[in-house]
Protein backbone atom coordinates (compact mmCIF):
# COMPACT_ATOMS: atom_id res chain seq x y z
CA UNK A 1 0.00 0.00 0.00
CA UNK A 2 1.72 3.12 -0.95
CA UNK A 3 1.40 5.94 1.50
CA UNK A 4 3.19 9.65 1.63
CA UNK A 5 5.20 11.23 4.05
CA UNK A 6 7.57 13.76 4.39
CA UNK A 7 10.84 13.65 1.82
CA UNK A 8 13.88 13.02 4.18
CA UNK A 9 17.81 13.98 2.93
CA UNK A 10 18.14 10.13 2.42
CA UNK A 11 15.26 9.88 -0.09
CA UNK A 12 17.43 11.78 -2.37
CA UNK A 13 20.00 9.25 -3.72
CA UNK A 14 17.20 6.78 -4.09
CA UNK A 15 15.15 9.73 -6.46
CA UNK A 16 18.16 10.74 -8.43
CA UNK A 17 18.86 7.34 -9.35
CA UNK A 18 16.07 6.96 -11.60
CA UNK A 19 16.95 9.65 -13.71
CA UNK A 20 18.89 7.83 -16.64
CA UNK A 21 19.24 9.83 -18.80
CA UNK A 22 18.88 13.93 -19.57
CA UNK A 23 15.86 14.13 -21.76
CA UNK A 24 13.73 12.14 -18.80
CA UNK A 25 15.98 14.52 -16.40
CA UNK A 26 14.57 17.89 -18.10
CA UNK A 27 11.45 16.56 -18.12
CA UNK A 28 11.16 15.34 -14.48
CA UNK A 29 12.49 19.11 -13.56
CA UNK A 30 12.85 21.34 -17.13
CA UNK A 31 15.50 23.90 -15.96
CA UNK A 32 15.61 23.64 -12.14
CA UNK A 33 19.02 22.16 -12.20
CA UNK A 34 21.55 23.66 -14.29
CA UNK A 35 23.81 20.34 -14.49
CA UNK A 36 23.10 16.63 -15.40
CA UNK A 37 23.12 14.54 -13.82
CA UNK A 38 22.51 15.66 -10.40
CA UNK A 39 23.66 14.25 -7.25
CA UNK A 40 21.85 13.63 -3.68
CA UNK A 41 23.51 16.77 -2.33
CA UNK A 42 22.30 18.81 -5.14
CA UNK A 43 18.75 17.48 -4.82
CA UNK A 44 19.08 18.13 -0.35
CA UNK A 45 20.54 21.66 -1.34
CA UNK A 46 17.91 22.71 -3.63
CA UNK A 47 15.42 21.74 -1.02
CA UNK A 48 17.48 23.15 1.86
CA UNK A 49 17.21 26.84 -0.17
CA UNK A 50 13.54 26.39 0.03
CA UNK A 51 12.78 25.20 3.75
CA UNK A 52 12.43 28.26 5.46
CA UNK A 53 9.84 30.05 3.52
CA UNK A 54 7.18 27.58 4.27
CA UNK A 55 6.08 27.39 0.98
CA UNK A 56 7.44 24.20 -0.44
CA UNK A 57 6.44 20.88 0.49
CA UNK A 58 8.45 17.98 -0.43
CA UNK A 59 6.70 14.62 0.06
CA UNK A 60 7.90 10.80 -0.70
CA UNK A 61 5.77 7.81 -1.49
CA UNK A 62 6.41 4.79 0.32
CA UNK A 63 5.24 1.08 -0.04
CA UNK A 64 6.48 -2.54 1.61
CA UNK A 65 9.53 -1.86 -0.56
CA UNK A 66 10.65 1.18 0.61
CA UNK A 67 10.60 4.81 -1.26
CA UNK A 68 8.66 4.32 -4.57
CA UNK A 69 7.87 8.09 -5.72
CA UNK A 70 8.45 11.96 -4.91
CA UNK A 71 6.93 14.79 -5.19
CA UNK A 72 6.31 18.73 -4.62
CA UNK A 73 3.55 21.21 -3.64
CA UNK A 74 4.35 25.35 -3.49
CA UNK A 75 1.64 27.30 -3.08
CA UNK A 76 0.65 29.94 -6.21
CA UNK A 77 -0.77 32.60 -4.25
CA UNK A 78 -0.39 34.61 -1.03
CA UNK A 79 -4.01 33.50 -0.23
CA UNK A 80 -2.71 30.12 -0.14
CA UNK A 81 -5.84 28.24 -2.46
CA UNK A 82 -3.82 27.43 -4.93
CA UNK A 83 -1.35 24.66 -5.11
CA UNK A 84 1.49 23.84 -7.78
CA UNK A 85 2.63 20.00 -7.87
CA UNK A 86 6.28 19.69 -9.41
CA UNK A 87 9.20 17.08 -9.52
CA UNK A 88 6.57 14.49 -9.81
CA UNK A 89 8.75 10.85 -10.55
CA UNK A 90 8.27 7.09 -9.06
CA UNK A 91 11.03 4.93 -9.13
CA UNK A 92 11.69 3.73 -12.63
CA UNK A 93 11.22 -0.44 -12.19
CA UNK A 94 7.59 0.60 -10.81
CA UNK A 95 6.36 2.73 -13.71
CA UNK A 96 2.87 1.15 -15.68
CA UNK A 97 2.02 -0.47 -12.76
CA UNK A 98 -0.38 2.39 -10.83
CA UNK A 99 2.18 3.81 -8.55
CA UNK A 100 2.17 7.24 -10.30
CA UNK A 101 -1.83 7.42 -10.37
CA UNK A 102 -2.36 6.10 -6.72
CA UNK A 103 0.28 8.67 -5.61
CA UNK A 104 -0.96 11.53 -7.69
CA UNK A 105 -4.45 10.86 -5.59
CA UNK A 106 -2.85 10.95 -2.18
CA UNK A 107 -1.65 14.15 -3.05
CA UNK A 108 -5.23 15.48 -4.12
CA UNK A 109 -5.81 14.82 -1.01
CA UNK A 110 -3.39 15.65 1.05
CA UNK A 111 -4.01 19.31 -0.74
CA UNK A 112 -7.50 19.65 -0.84
CA UNK A 113 -7.53 18.56 3.41
CA UNK A 114 -3.97 19.46 4.85
CA UNK A 115 -3.09 22.59 2.97
CA UNK A 116 -7.32 23.26 2.12
CA UNK A 117 -6.25 24.18 -1.42
CA UNK A 118 -9.13 25.11 -4.02
CA UNK A 119 -7.47 24.24 -7.33
CA UNK A 120 -4.31 22.22 -8.08
CA UNK A 121 -2.19 22.72 -10.76
CA UNK A 122 0.96 21.27 -12.54
CA UNK A 123 3.00 21.22 -16.24
CA UNK A 124 3.85 18.65 -18.10
CA UNK A 125 5.83 18.43 -21.58
CA UNK A 126 4.11 17.57 -24.48
CA UNK A 127 6.62 15.24 -25.04
CA UNK A 128 5.98 13.04 -21.84
CA UNK A 129 2.64 11.27 -22.84
CA UNK A 130 2.78 8.50 -20.36
CA UNK A 131 2.84 11.54 -17.67
CA UNK A 132 0.36 13.43 -19.52
CA UNK A 133 -2.35 10.61 -19.51
CA UNK A 134 -1.38 9.64 -16.07
CA UNK A 135 -2.46 13.13 -14.81
CA UNK A 136 -5.54 13.12 -16.71
CA UNK A 137 -6.94 9.80 -15.68
CA UNK A 138 -6.38 11.43 -12.29
CA UNK A 139 -8.62 14.12 -13.11
CA UNK A 140 -6.46 16.95 -14.32
CA UNK A 141 -7.72 18.73 -16.84
CA UNK A 142 -5.97 20.98 -19.36
CA UNK A 143 -5.97 24.89 -18.01
CA UNK A 144 -8.79 26.92 -19.41
CA UNK A 145 -7.68 29.37 -21.58
CA UNK A 146 -5.11 26.49 -22.43
CA UNK A 147 -1.91 27.80 -20.59
CA UNK A 148 1.16 27.27 -21.81
CA UNK A 149 5.07 28.17 -21.48
CA UNK A 150 7.78 26.90 -23.99
CA UNK A 151 11.27 26.13 -22.79
CA UNK A 152 14.30 26.16 -24.78
CA UNK A 153 15.84 22.06 -23.37
CA UNK A 154 18.86 20.50 -24.77
CA UNK A 155 18.83 22.62 -28.52
CA UNK A 156 14.71 22.34 -29.02
CA UNK A 157 11.68 23.87 -28.07
CA UNK A 158 9.95 22.19 -26.04
CA UNK A 159 5.78 23.18 -24.60
CA UNK A 160 4.92 23.04 -21.36
CA UNK A 161 1.01 22.00 -20.88
CA UNK A 162 -0.83 23.36 -17.33
CA UNK A 163 -2.90 21.21 -16.09
CA UNK A 164 -5.70 21.98 -13.37
CA UNK A 165 -7.62 19.84 -10.74
CA UNK A 166 -10.55 22.05 -9.16
CA UNK A 167 -11.53 20.42 -5.85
Amino acid sequence: MLQLRPYEASDAEKIVGWLKDEVSFRQWCADRYEKYPITAEDMNEYYERYAREDNLYALTAVDEDGVAGHLTMRFLDREKKAVHFGFIIVDSSKRGKGYGKQMLKLAVQYAHEALEAGKITLGVFENNASAYHCYKSVGFQEAEPEKTERYHILGEDWKCIWLEFKL
